[in-house]
């Protein structure tokens, strides 16, 4: 799952979880292996996470 933001890092993981939440159930984890961005003009435009999400399957 990947999370970009023009914010921070910690909204790219929220925008991420969110984004993995909508279509998956019991979401337990994440993990980011390492944040990358986007410099533009000498500063940071753009913030983008790779995240490695945990889930429990349904119990039947």
């Amino acid at each position: 799952m990947v999370g970009p933001s023009e914010t921070s890092v910690e909204d790219a993981i929220r925008v991420a979880i969110a984004r993995v939440a909508g279509t998956k159930r019991n979401v337990r984890w994440f993990e980011v292996p390492g944040p990358r961005g986007q410099v533009e003009d000498g500063r940071v435009a753009h913030f983008q996470v790779t995240l490695k999400v945990g889930f429990t399957l349904d119990e039947k």
